[in-house]
């Protein structure tokens, strides 16, 4: 018995999810459908593609072979739907986009309404959490990120830079010695990332200016960006989160200033995905302008 491409389709997600019940989630079946499924798949091969482990369902040897030909599978599907139904119009479906925080909350919410707006049909899905997404089990269809990795079968493609600066609530400096110079910001509590939960080099933003553990700290910018707008404290913000934050200004703007970079990162067999290409360009292009926009009102 030849497998049915659904039946395969059931297998990518459990491969990806490692469970049943996330499978049946991402799929909108329930559990025991998913797994009928895969029992049905291992029949047609006569052999298991799954063994329940202490973590879930991992891959056997012959799980491992099939997955490669799965994606290629998915891939043709994918390239056929396409074909069929054309690129000239709107973007239809559903994407997944996983992003930094600071990036999520500041910037994405505009440049995924426009696109909404461009594409009606299309379901946008926007993932904040500050951490690395494994595009090779689909957590999501792109990934924006702070650096740029080295390994992975992955399309890297550099969004822009982006500014960052000390900031306070006029509030808080009101009621506290002036900062004349970085040096003084030992006298003042500081706001920052949880040390331990520092996802990325390029987010240890305190390490630039000497110093070893913020009084307040969050593994969120959002809430650290809150905190200072609160007066808690003096901490380092985006740029381009500056027009959301009514009453909050930089601190030594001449003195200190960092800048790093946004990267998008997709999956190397979307590449010939047009659907994908189309997407990753209006994020492309609009992260760009909306960050130079925001960074123009500060």
């Amino acid at each position: 018995m030849q497998p049915l491409w659904d039946d395969v389709r059931v297998f990518l997600a459990v491969a990806r999810d490692e469970s049943l019940s996330r499978a049946g989630k991402r799929l909108r079946m329930d559990p025991a459908t998913v797994g009928r499924r895969i029992a049905r798949l291992e029949t047609s091969y006569d052999a298991p593609l799954f063994v329940k482990s202490p973590t879930g369902y991992a891959l056997t040897d012959m799980g491992e072979r099939l997955l490669e030909h799965a994606q290629k599978a998915e891939q043709s599907m994918q390239m056929a739907d396409e074909a069929m139904s054309g690129q000239e119009g709107g973007l239809s479906g559903q994407i997944r986009i996983g992003a930094p925080d600071g990036a999520a909350n500041y910037l994405l919410p505009q440049v995924c309404a426009e696109i909404s707006r461009n594409n009606p049909d299309l379901e946008i899905q926007i993932v904040a959490l500050p951490r690395l997404f494994s595009l090779s089990k689909r957590e999501a269809d792109f990934a924006i990120t702070v650096s740029r990795p080295d390994t992975g079968r992955l399309m890297v493609q550099k969004i822009t830079d982006y500014k960052l600066s000390l900031a306070a609530a006029e509030a808080y400096l009101e009621r506290h010695p002036s900062i004349r110079e970085v040096a003084m910001l030992k006298e003042h509590r500081i706001v920052g990332y949880i040390m331990d939960m520092i996802y990325s080099k390029e987010v240890d933003y305190l390490g630039e200016i000497g110093i070893a553990a913020p009084d307040l700290s969050s593994n969120s910018v959002s809430v650290q960006a809150n905190w200072i707008r609160q007066g808690a404290g003096v901490g380092i913000v985006h740029d381009f989160s500056l027009p959301a934050l009514p009453g909050v200004r930089k601190v030594l703007p001449d003195q200190f200033s960092l800048k790093r970079a946004f990267y998008l990162l997709r999956h190397e067999d979307d590449k010939r995905l047009e659907r994908h290409n189309r997407i990753a360009s209006a994020l492309t292009e609009g992260l760009r302008r909306e960050v130079a926009r925001l960074e123009a009102l500060t």
